[in-house]
């Protein structure tokens, strides 16, 4: 759930709970108003924009970067797709400077780049046939992302490159991907994974904010009220955080009410991050994460009795089983000692779940965003993960 909400929590700290911005339309849109045009190729690299019609109509923005800067066209190394967490977009991965971004590093090292964008984000180009004004367009968790938005995205991928695919995803990313995992159609497309902030459990959340949004059910008071879209840089967005915040939690720190103290935020960067988060997600998907925290389970959306039945054949959600992913494929995982979102506790339930063991990288000051805009991440995060890559194997070319 996490980098996400830090991004959230970024716009309001630094711009004020009282601040608005339009909502972004989410229809086609030019390739001049693509990532690649307002922010990647501005750098001086190459960058491609994709589309991926998803099997519910969804059309995901997809971008590449196939070579690295210099001018010179050299044969791309092996595939590396980037999966963001909820309310980013691909933008995440290059928000700090291209010395401390992932996607420019890994471009850098002579991967082939690819970056998501699942649906709802301001990257992607909406749907075949619904509005994103209508409740229809909305009617998704990260269940849906797993089983679509991740699948189709990583098997477009595969299908142009003709190679297996090294994946990297943070919070939400992880979570979509270790239900994807559990899936016989997308786990032998992917050579080995890096998962950041790694979620499957989050029944021992510290986030203060988090656990108060929790206990007062602001996800069923939002779906009770029709609120099916959320947006945080909409009127209501600024209303649901001030309730939240006004005479019980302090909200002088937001960041760290949130996520856990960080201990290397780049604040340099600020202007950057407001310019593109925090992207819109469902309140459905609000609710299916927060049905993780009060279960303690790793589940697919809950419907309650007689919707499950009807879903599922069963009365309770179905359970993603761990078990199930195969010891062939390699994982690596990083988390923080000072993450409130990705705790460790959860992060151990989730190795102890697993049929073998993954390489660890353990960042005691290490808060939730830090592993994405930690000015010290290229060194503590970044080099450890290429190293990990590069220990499965591939091409010779990075």
């Amino acid at each position: 759930m996490g980098s996400s909400i830090a991004f959230l929590l970024i716009f309001l700290v630094f711009v004020g709970r009282s601040f608005c911005l339009a909502e972004w339309n989410l229809s086609r849109r030019s390739e001049s108003e693509g990532l690649c045009a307002q922010l990647i190729r501005p750098l001086g690299y190459p960058c491609e924009e994709h589309t991926v019609e998803t099997k519910d109509g969804f059309l995901l923005a997809v971008q590449r970067i196939p070579y690295s800067t210099g001018g010179i066209k050299v044969k791309p190394g092996p595939p590396i797709f980037l999966q963001h967490g909820l309310f980013q977009g691909g933008d995440t991965w290059f928000a700090n400077s291209v010395e401390e971004s992932l996607g420019f590093i890994l471009a850098n090292h002579g991967f082939d780049v690819w970056v998501g964008n699942v649906r709802g984000t301001r990257w992607s180009h909406g749907h075949i046939s619904l509005s994103e004004k209508e409740k229809a367009f909305w009617d998704w968790s990260w269940q849906e992302l797993a089983h679509y938005d991740l699948v189709d995205m990583i098997n477009y991928v595969y299908s142009m490159t003709n190679s297996k695919i090294f994946f990297v995803g943070h919070s939400q990313g992880t979570i979509m991907a270790l239900a994807a995992f559990t899936q016989p159609d997308i786990v032998h497309m992917v050579e080995a994974a890096a998962l950041l902030c790694p979620i499957s459990y989050l029944g021992h959340i510290t986030s203060h904010f988090v656990l108060r949004a929790v206990s007062v059910h602001i996800d069923q008071i939002l779906l009770g009220m029709g609120i099916h879209q959320l947006n945080f840089r909409s009127d209501m967005g600024v209303q649901i955080f001030d309730s939240l915040c006004d005479g019980h939690i302090d909200c002088s720190d937001l960041l760290s009410a949130i996520t856990g103290k960080n201990c290397c935020f780049n604040n340099s960067r600020v202007d950057t991050y407001l310019e593109y988060e925090p992207h819109a997600s469902s309140t459905k998907n609000f609710a299916h994460l927060f049905q993780m925290i009060r279960k303690d389970t790793f589940a697919m959306y809950d419907y309650g009795l007689l919707g499950n039945m009807k879903r599922y054949g069963h009365f309770r959600p179905p359970q993603y089983d761990l078990s199930e992913i195969p010891k062939s494929l390699p994982l690596w995982m990083a988390y923080g000692g000072s993450d409130a979102l990705a705790d460790l506790t959860d992060v151990e339930h989730t190795i102890k779940e697993l049929p073998s063991k993954p390489e660890l990288l353990y960042c005691e000051s290490y808060g939730h965003i830090d592993f994405i805009l930690s000015v010290k991440a290229k060194d503590d995060v970044y080099a450890k993960m290429i190293e990990f890559f590069r220990s499965q194997g591939g091409s010779n070319s990075y």
